[in-house]
């Protein structure tokens, strides 16, 4: 899992206790962070990692107190003379802070590794045209055509991240395509 950032950023209602806004503003802080020190060429220093991940810590603690406080969440009635199985049932905003407590270091990953981007809005971009194809036709006639439909996709995706204009990119040598491609 690359990183959470649909995650991260759609919590606040969903958390509840007063502290969602106080998640939002921290991530955000950090990723405004995280995407400065990226810019000027340099990482984040150890200390503001820490500084971000203690603060990280705090809120999800101070989340999941707010949970456990809450009064237990009750299970339809069972028959008499059936056990009741599997775990208590909890909240969806409890359940999102054990998701994020159990993937922390996915979640700050941005802050480690400046090659991760903070949300996957980008990727979900790239597969929206797809989808949007399958929604209107119903799918694809062949795999051939549906294979023929990413590779057009992903060269037109890819042309617009390069920052070249897709009508040269057209008729262009590939070979000198290749030999101008930026990598990330």
């Amino acid at each position: 899992m690359q990183n959470q950032g649909h995650e991260r950023c759609g919590t606040s209602s969903r958390l509840a206790g007063g502290f969602g806004a106080y998640s939002q503003n921290d991530l955000r802080r950090a990723a405004h962070a995280a995407s400065l020190s990226r810019d000027g060429g340099t990482g984040l220093t150890p200390r503001l990692m820490d500084l971000f991940s203690h603060r990280y810590d705090a809120i999800l603690a101070a989340g999941l107190a707010y949970h456990n406080a809450q009064p237990p969440l009750t299970r339809p009635t069972a028959k008499e003379g059936l056990r009741k199985r599997g775990r208590k049932p909890r909240r969806t905003g409890h359940n999102i802070i054990a998701r994020l407590m159990e993937r922390k270091e996915d979640v700050l990953r941005f802050l480690v590794d400046p090659t991760v981007p903070f949300t996957n809005n980008q990727a979900e971009r790239d597969i929206r045209m797809m989808k949007l194809r399958q929604k209107i036709s119903g799918g694809f006639r062949s795999d051939q055509g549906a294979e023929n439909f990413a590779t057009i996709r992903s060269f037109i995706s890819t042309t617009k991240k390069q920052g070249w204009k897709i009508i040269e990119a057209l008729t262009a040598n590939p070979q000198a395509l290749i030999g101008r491609l930026r990598l990330a």
